[in-house]
């Protein structure tokens, strides 16, 4: 495969005498009736031709147009461009790139029919609709691919803090999303400290399922006052997300609750005992 990068700078009210410097007048009306269109070039219909492309902040995207028949007509392949919708900005016309952004290129292999724009560090302004074109006898027939821009996302379920009780269960889940391909790896840290797959410890388990999102688990069982601290999730391709754990000696909290509720049992027995006792009082007195 060779790559065509020959680049020069054509405005926006150029693209009239592209057509035109390629034997098309963009502005004459054709008799259709009249003219044989059974050989006209047609794009094929493959997975290669799909419609939309994502690709990660960052990536490359490779947007396809593979005609079929070109030879057939005598279509010279210089007539075969490349257009961003958005401002309608011609970036290619055969081998000649019209733009003066380096992360352009257009790919093809000599005796193939496919031509592909190529962009390098995708960013997210890329996003949008694409057009290929190719100049036939009887028009111009086009192609749109749909650029979709992709940021990958890592959140743990549940607010941003955990209180468990020592002898519980800690259970945090870490979902991966909106990444092209599903990530490796999801790493778990706590206190900015990997927590190993193989950490000797028996109570500790990581259970990950890859996927459109991603789902990571870490389980730790029966966990210990020193298990309190931040523990963070993230995959090779996104920001770390993070949630804060507290674990407390919950028999303690609940002598605790039951002490406060037993003395506040106490009063209300003590209160009651007065207030009987001035009943009593006062009906002595009305006596």
């Amino acid at each position: 495969m060779i790559e065509l990068n020959q680049k020069s700078i054509l405005t926006d009210s150029d693209w009239r005498k592209l057509w035109m410097r390629n034997g098309i007048n963009p502005d004459s009306k054709l008799d259709n009736n009249n003219i044989d269109t059974s050989d006209n070039p047609m794009f094929e219909d493959s997975e290669m031709m799909a419609h939309n492309t994502t690709v990660q902040l960052g990536g490359t995207a490779f947007l396809v147009c593979k005609v079929s028949g070109v030879d057939r007509v005598g279509v010279n392949w210089n007539q075969i461009s490349w257009i961003r919708r958005r401002d309608w900005h011609i970036l290619s016309s055969g081998a000649q790139l019209y733009t003066n952004d380096e992360r352009f290129a257009i790919l093809h292999t000599p005796g193939s029919n496919m031509w592909t724009l190529q962009i390098k560090f995708v960013q997210r302004r890329d996003h949008g609709m694409y057009e290929c074109q190719v100049s036939t006898p009887t028009g111009i027939i086009s192609h749109f691919v749909n650029l979709q821009v992709v940021v990958p996302e890592a959140f743990i379920l549940g607010s941003g803090e955990l209180h468990v009780d020592m002898g519980s269960t800690i259970n945090l889940v870490c979902i991966i999303e909106k990444s092209p391909t599903p990530p490796q790896y999801v790493y778990w840290q706590k206190n900015d400290r990997l927590i190993n797959y193989y950490d000797s410890r028996r109570d500790i388990s990581i259970d990950t399922t890859p996927g459109p999102r991603t789902q990571s688990r870490l389980i730790i069982r029966e966990p210990q006052i020193s298990d309190s601290g931040n523990y963070t999730c993230s995959a090779s391709n996104t920001e770390p997300a993070s949630i804060y754990v507290f674990v407390s000696k919950g028999d303690n909290m609940a002598a605790i609750s039951r002490r406060k509720t037993s003395s506040a049992d106490r009063l209300a027995a003590i209160f009651m005992h007065v207030v009987a006792l001035c009943v009593f009082v006062n009906t002595l007195v009305m006596r």
